[in-house]
């Protein structure tokens, strides 16, 4: 049987839009270059430490050295005719510098770092390039419009206009941001709003554009231009979040610039005022050229990227992906964390969790059960799916159905071992005192989604219908509100009385619920002008521009839509929810040993240029010095490789 019903939330994600336009990493120039000029350095370095022939690591890492270093030493110099200057060109100058005193490895070395950094910097700008394009794809290109004489016209959605009217048949997507005029159907909205189940919309109910129609037709006026929409805000609010510069990024692009030009004058002094007292070119040349070797900030690079990438590894190996290491040190300012619900905080997946009998019933709780899994086998709504499995969970056989009918908004009907079996809505018996309506209005305060059944035209009972709860949610928030010091926030688009029943569940005292994406970012932005660095955590469309305010984002990995992974800054690959304190804990780690990390390198560094100016210190002394304290850095931050920084990191007791 063909079924024209809505699609699953994961459709909704994705299924019967546009194919996702994804960027190859080997396509973008700077992964090319830094693939490239890694190679090169991998295979002259065994040639240089055996002792092999001159020529050929020689060859070998000046290829490094063109490969890796044109592209920053072109922007570098593009920047210089600008009168600014960079750490790029400062370390391309550097490596050339080493060159030219002999020291060719440690500037290959240092060719590579930096184009590795230009390279993933790169990967991740086209990657959120890639996750807007495929947002916009969401939205339908054409929709059915209606004219005044009610002819259809087949138009493209950015040609509609405020006012006009669309028909959106079962299975479509909306074409636009509009009100219902006429027609009942239940519309798959979580890409919007989060919810984890369709919503019944009928006249004067609002609808969004790209979200999924289920059995009935709706004739929708649409009340926004394309340009208007929901999902066009959405695109446009991740586009401003993500080109905005947070303030530690703006004070490393002051103190690169006032570095780079210290560095250049101090080496030009170091060169020009001996040769001012008569010293001999050569030696006042091996001095500026010793003193550019101590004074790289080889060191300083180190001293922050062993730490934060060891911790990167670390929580992989755990199921948690860093994006970078920005993201890794920022994970540790976080003081207060913003959690989604549907698929969160829950795992988005409705499941039976009350059967209440009536005293019309007449039969157990498993018989009322198969005959309404009878009714909604044929089915493919999410609740019908939800009754299906709890009956098989049961161990019951599920009997056939026949004169199976579905009524939008209203529920099914079929004949089910010679009963007429009537699975839906509670709605119709609110007006009076019904036992039904009762015992529906008690489970709806527990937050439930109530379905009643009925048997011959009799109600026979109610059926409550949850969202399955992470069984790790309720001590994650423990966690969490241990560590930051503050309880987290719920920010949900689904009801508020659901909303408040998981709240009680998890121990959230701060619920805010209803709230469309923008509302969410509201949120997020008035918890950041109290002085909050707010880490999200979510996993749909609709999360994405909080995701993308956020201090931090982290999105779950397995349901997660591709707009939510790309814009986050993590990723929970197996949506263990309790990972989340773990890695805050493992990045304050990362972030103490990063402080001693530049203590070590600074000492080092002060005490060789010191050495150098007002002494003679030996070449061969300089370099064992410098790359000595790069080792030791080094060797520091892989600590936290171990398996036992995440077993402390992931103690119930926070490591503040």
């Amino acid at each position: 049987m063909t079924s024209t019903l809505a699609p699953t939330r994961s459709t909704a994600a994705g299924e019967g839009a546009a194919p996702r336009r994804r960027t190859r990493v080997l396509a973008l120039p700077e992964t090319r270059w830094a693939v490239t000029a890694l190679l090169l350095f991998v295979a002259g370095l065994p040639v240089y430490l055996l002792d092999g022939p001159a020529w050929a690591w020689g060859a070998l890492f000046a290829a490094t050295y063109v490969t890796g270093g044109w592209e920053p030493g072109w922007a570098g110099l593009k920047a210089l005719r600008d009168r600014t200057l960079d750490v790029d060109l400062l370390m391309v100058v550097a490596a050339l510098g080493a060159a030219a005193i002999g020291q060719v490895l440690d500037g290959a070395l240092l060719i590579v770092i930096f184009a590795t950094s230009g390279a993933l910097e790169a990967v991740a700008t086209a990657r959120t390039a890639d996750s807007v394009r495929g947002l916009l794809d969401m939205a339908p290109a054409t929709a059915t419009r209606l004219a005044d004489d009610g002819t259809e016209d087949t138009v493209p959605t950015d040609r509609l206009a405020v006012g006009e009217t669309i028909l959106v048949r079962p299975g479509e997507r909306v074409g636009a941001d509009g009100r219902v005029l006429s027609g009942a159907s239940e519309v798959d909205q979580a890409t919007i709003t989060g919810e984890p189940l369709p919503v019944a919309k009928q006249s004067g109910d609002e609808v969004f554009a790209g979200t999924f129609n289920g059995t009935g037709a709706l004739r929708v006026k649409v009340e926004r231009d394309q340009s208007d929409s929901v999902i066009a805000r959405i695109v446009a609010m991740v586009k401003e979040a993500s080109e905005t510069k947070a303030p530690t990024q703006l004070f490393i692009e002051k103190v690169e610039q006032r570095y780079s030009v210290g560095m250049v004058a101090a080496t030009l002094a170091v060169l020009a005022v001996p040769l001012t007292f008569g010293a001999d070119l050569s030696g006042s040349l091996l001095r500026a050229m010793t003193f550019m070797i101590v004074a790289s900030p080889c060191a300083v690079v180190l001293a922050t990227m062993p730490a934060l990438l060891s911790a990167i590894a670390n929580t992989g190996r755990h199921g948690i992906l860093v994006k970078s290491a920005v993201v890794m040190e920022r994970l540790g300012q976080v003081d207060q964390v913003a959690l989604d619900k549907t698929g969160t905080l829950t795992q988005g997946v409705p499941q039976v969790s009350d059967i209440r009998l009536l005293p019309a019933a007449g039969l157990d709780e498993n018989g009322l059960l198969a005959l309404a899994a009878g009714a909604e086998h044929p089915s493919e709504h999410p609740l019908a799916r939800a009754i299906v499995e709890a009956a098989r969970a049961r161990g019951l056989e599920v009997p056939v159905a026949d004169d199976f009918a579905s009524t939008p908004g209203t529920g099914v009907t079929a004949t089910v071992d010679g009963r007429l079996v009537a699975v839906g809505s509670p709605t119709r018996l609110r007006t009076g005192k019904h036992p039904a309506a009762v015992v529906a209005e008690e489970l709806e305060e527990q937050g439930r989604t109530t379905v009643l059944v009925e048997l011959d035209g009799t109600p026979a009972g109610v059926l409550g219908i949850t969202d399955r709860l992470r069984p790790d949610a309720a001590t994650t928030v423990a966690a969490l509100t241990a560590l930051t010091g503050t309880g987290p926030v719920l920010v949900t688009g689904d009801n508020p009385r659901a909303a408040a029943h998981l709240a009680a569940e998890t121990g959230i005292g701060d619920v805010r619920a209803g709230l469309l994406p923008h509302d969410k970012v509201a949120a997020v932005r008035e918890l950041q002008e109290q002085g909050r660095r707010v880490l999200v955590v979510g996993d749909g469309v609709n999360d994405a521009p909080a995701l993308a305010a956020a201090h931090t984002g982290i999105a779950m990995g397995r349901a997660g839509s591709d707009l939510a992974l790309d814009t986050a800054d993590a990723v929970i690959i197996r949506d263990d929810l309790a990972t989340v304190p773990a890695v805050i804990n493992l990045s304050r780690r990362a972030r103490r040993l990063v402080v001693q990390n530049l203590a070590i390198a600074a000492v080092c560094i002060t005490g060789l240029v010191i050495w150098d100016l007002a002494g003679t210190l030996p070449l061969p002394l300089g370099v064992a010095g410098h790359e000595g304290s790069t080792v030791i850095v080094g060797l520091n931050g892989l600590r936290l490789l171990a398996e036992g920084a995440w077993r402390r990191a992931a103690r119930p007791t926070p490591t503040t």
